[in-house]
């Protein structure tokens, strides 16, 4: 994104607080639903931010994301170079890619 594409990104992002005293709030969420983020502005300063509910959960699955990550480096760094392969573990416990194939795992 460049300057001015961002510049205008801002811009059309901002929702002055006015709005919603007007009755606006219908239109200004349908805003979000489309556009994903208003900047809610009062006094010409930012005061909030609304997102969308799909924008808040693709950002909160990135900080779940970021969490598993650096617990993983975590662990990594605590392995003291005591490593298995996928392949070793997968010999280990007397399994193949084949018999995890149907597998669902949920994840939380």
């Amino acid at each position: 994104m460049n300057t001015m594409s961002a510049a205008n990104y801002m811009l059309d992002a901002m929702v002055p607080i006015s709005r919603f005293n007007k009755g606006e709030a219908s239109k200004i969420f349908d805003e979000v639903n489309k556009t994903g983020v208003k900047v809610v502005v009062k006094n010409n300063a930012p005061t909030g931010v609304i997102i969308s509910t799909e924008r808040y959960k693709e950002l909160m699955e990135e900080i779940e994301n970021y969490h598993l990550l650096l617990e993983a480096q975590k662990r990594d760094k605590n392995s003291n170079g005591n490593l298995t392969s996928h392949e070793d573990f997968m010999k280990e416990l007397g399994l193949t890619n084949n018999d995890l194939k149907d597998v669902e795992v949920e994840l939380e």
